[in-house]
């Protein structure tokens, strides 16, 4: 059984920095490519970031372009999401996701990812 926990979410202002987190356990993490998702809310999930299985490849929404950086440590089994000043917009849960099969490359739609956390909310005030 995989599973996703993500952690570092919190309260911040704009132009404040978080860093969150994804564990990943039940399966061989260092084949997977993986990706982060947010959900404000009344809005639908969108596409944050994404890395590769072999981290040569990252991808970013516009949105979040030059502000926020993907990174994975295989070692921990942990992707990372740096998010660099944040704006209210920015504010959502933020998901953590991996896909069914190994080797990806590029995943940058919701139906790409068969696995998901329990999300960590991110709150970003004016």
């Amino acid at each position: 059984q995989v599973q996703l926990v993500e952690s570092g979410g919190g309260l911040g202002q704009a132009g404040d920095s978080l860093r969150l987190s994804c564990v990943a356990s039940g399966r061989s993490f260092s084949l997977y490519a993986m990706g982060w998702f947010r959900q404000a809310p009344g809005k639908e999930r969108e596409f944050v970031a994404a890395i590769s299985w072999n981290a040569r490849s990252t991808y970013y929404a516009d949105a979040v372009k030059g502000r926020f950086t993907i990174s994975r440590d295989n070692a921990k089994n942990t992707v990372y999401l740096q998010m660099e000043r944040l704006k209210p917009e920015d504010t959502a849960r933020y998901y953590c996701a991996g896909p069914r099969s190994p080797y990806g490359i590029a995943f940058m739609q919701s139906a790409d990812y068969h696995y998901w956390g329990q999300g960590t909310q991110v709150t970003v005030s004016s």
